[in-house]
């Protein structure tokens, strides 16, 4: 008997066995929830930097948004290259690209730039990203050993 594939809904058909899509394995880095939630990051940080003063548009601004674009293009990137332990470099420059990114909604929110709770829900994403990447670190490290 051949191997069959079916596709009915969000479950394919394998050998008579149903499997749901997301079992079926990461194929794109668009898949990867953390370079969604990147992503989604990335607009933000675009959005509250519109409201900074016009003589931060090539300091702080410039700063903030190429640290947040940074991150998810560090996730495509590793995820694209043909090695494992280069995905992994790309990934630990993404964490750091986070950590600088927080770094300068601190100071923005200290220069009183945005507010505390719109830098409190920034951070919370930074935060929230930096987790998933390094728990994506130590899930693709353990398969290197």
């Amino acid at each position: 008997m051949r191997n069959r594939k079916k596709v009915t809904g969000d479950r394919f058909w394998v050998l008579g066995y149903r499997k749901k899509k997301k079992d079926m394995g990461i194929k794109s880095y668009k898949d990867l929830e953390v370079w969604q939630k990147s992503m989604t990051l990335v607009k933000q940080i675009y959005l509250v930097t519109k409201k900074f003063p016009k003589e931060e548009q090539y300091g702080l601004v410039n700063q903030m948004r190429r640290s947040a674009v940074s991150i998810p293009s560090n996730i495509a990137e590793g995820k694209a290259r043909h090695h494992l332990n280069e995905y992994i470099q790309f990934l630990f420059i993404a964490l750091g690209s986070s950590a600088e990114l927080e770094t300068q909604t601190i100071i923005a929110r200290e220069l009183k730039y945005f507010s505390e709770s719109e830098a409190d829900k920034i951070i919370e994403e930074i935060t929230q990203i930096a987790k998933m990447i390094r728990s994506l670190v130590n899930k693709l490290g353990k398969s290197v050993n």
